[in-house]
């Protein structure tokens, strides 16, 4: 396979995983600018354990391994806190964004089945006017019925679906 092709397929792959590194050209550490293949630039996981094995097993200080790495003294140390904490899968960045639906707990959902429940010809959009009335919670009238479906997939509530926020077209 020609070496171009394999660098997009690993790019991709970095890409997918949220691992490609978004400075490359600020890793000046030996290994990296060296040409050897296995050292990898673009790969922020790699980039980060090389880092903190500098730190480590070679007792490089830790602002001069920060900067050859291209990372701050506090990344560093918030580095080593993931892999102290979880090995080197803590060093694989997290997908950005919310992790759950965080404004539609328990609760807030309860309130809402008991709402559609009273009052089946309630839209999404009103049901999310009420959420907003009484937890001053502003949520989108689409993530109300995503969380109504899901509870009612869980088994949750004999309730029927909810009413989209805006009538489909006949």
């Amino acid at each position: 396979m020609p070496a171009s092709r394999s660098g997009d397929e690993k790019v991709a792959a970095l890409q997918v995983h949220h691992a490609l590194n978004p400075r490359p050209s600020a890793v000046t550490d030996p290994a990296f600018t060296a040409g050897v293949p296995f050292f990898d630039p673009r790969d922020l996981v790699q980039v980060k354990y090389e880092m903190l094995r500098r730190a480590r097993q070679e007792g490089q200080p830790v602002s001069r391994a920060a900067a050859a790495f291209g990372f701050s003294r506090p990344s560093f140390y918030a580095a080593r806190a993931l892999f102290e904490r979880s090995g080197l899968p803590g060093l694989v960045p997290r997908r950005p964004g919310p992790r759950r639906a965080h404004k539609l707990s328990d609760e807030v959902v309860a309130y809402l089945e008991q709402q559609r429940a009273e009052d089946p010809s309630l839209r999404a959009t009103h049901l999310a006017q009420r959420v907003h009335d009484r937890f001053s919670l502003t949520v989108h009238p689409r993530s109300v019925e995503r969380a109504l479906e899901q509870r009612r997939k869980r088994g949750g509530s004999p309730s029927p679906p909810v009413s989209p926020a805006t009538p489909a077209p006949p």
